[in-house]
């Protein structure tokens, strides 16, 4: 049997990663003529087509497709031997963790979950904060070794990510205690005419308290939305409203007396959730902070 020859499944993965060999070439920084070439030398190696050739674009066989899943296996765990390789370029005694952060994420929360290694002399701790998918990204090819969300993501087949809950933090009503209101807030008739602050559509937050206050026939009224907890933070200290948020993420502001809890709305909780990739050498501190987020329940 022939040895499989890496640099022509490299091309492979290549073409059918770009979806034609116009884009595989131009990625590859070589002509569309040699990815042609290599593509049938890899064919030739393995005694099978790799692609239908009655389709004007590339439709993969069914043997391409078994041996792109091989490929993209191959490549993911290549490229997690340069991550943890990398990992240790700072020394023995200096451990890395990277962490990825959902710009929407409480701040307070990644704090008080990434304690342990934060202050752990022998970790060198590196949080990036982006969107979820460009987080997603980083880790599927090991630039990360954990993401935290607010949002779950589903497992799909073919895909190395895992998405765990790791915590749920009550949500409540809060409010400045200098705000003017007469008598005892009540829960939900008050929000018809109460100026509010609400995340925004689509936040796992606002659709649910908005089925609750559609289910009593309650219209909310709404001063303003933010799709960030840091901005909605902001907002609940400036303003003269009430704010829909999980006390974890004003702790600080309601410790110093800046906001006061109204109403706690029961059934109501922000998840948590600690996104990983399955590899053969899992960055050991992030199981460590996994087994402590079921401790946080």
């Amino acid at each position: 049997m022939n040895t499989l020859n890496y640099h022509h499944l490299r091309y492979f993965h290549a073409v059918v990663q770009s979806g034609n060999l116009t884009k595989a070439a131009r990625l590859l920084n070589v002509s569309q003529s040699s990815v042609s070439v290599q593509i049938k030398q890899l064919e030739e190696s393995l005694r099978t087509s790799l692609f239908a050739r009655d389709h004007k674009s590339l439709q993969l066989t069914e043997t391409g497709r078994m041996v792109m899943d091989y490929a993209e296996t191959i490549f993911r765990t290549g490229n997690e031997l340069l991550a943890m390789l990398d990992n240790r370029k700072e020394g023995p005694f200096r451990e890395k963790l990277r962490v990825g952060s959902a710009a929407t994420l409480s701040r307070n929360f990644q704090l008080h979950f990434l304690r342990p290694v934060i202050e752990d002399t022998i970790v060198e701790v590196v949080i990036q904060s982006a969107a979820l998918p460009e987080l997603l990204n980083r880790l599927s090819e090991h630039q990360l070794d954990l993401v935290l969300s607010n949002r779950k993501i589903q497992r799909q087949a073919g895909n190395p990510l895992r998405c765990e809950l790791i915590a749920q933090q009550a949500v409540s009503l809060l409010r400045r205690p200098d705000t003017n209101k007469k008598g005892r807030f009540r829960f939900p008739q008050d929000i018809a005419h109460t100026p509010i602050v609400l995340p925004t559509l689509g936040n796992e937050i606002r659709d649910r308290f908005d089925q609750i206050l559609e289910r009593h026939g309650v219209i909310p009224l709404i001063a303003a939305e933010a799709d960030d907890m840091a901005m909605l933070r902001l907002l609940a200290r400036e303003m003269d409203a009430l704010a829909l948020l999980p006390p974890v993420v004003v702790a600080d502001e309601i410790a110093a007396g800046w906001l006061v809890e109204v109403a706690r709305i029961d059934d109501l909780f922000e998840s948590f959730y600690a996104i990983i990739a399955d590899r053969r050498y899992p960055n050991p501190h992030v199981k460590k902070l996994l087994q402590r987020g079921q401790e946080l329940f």
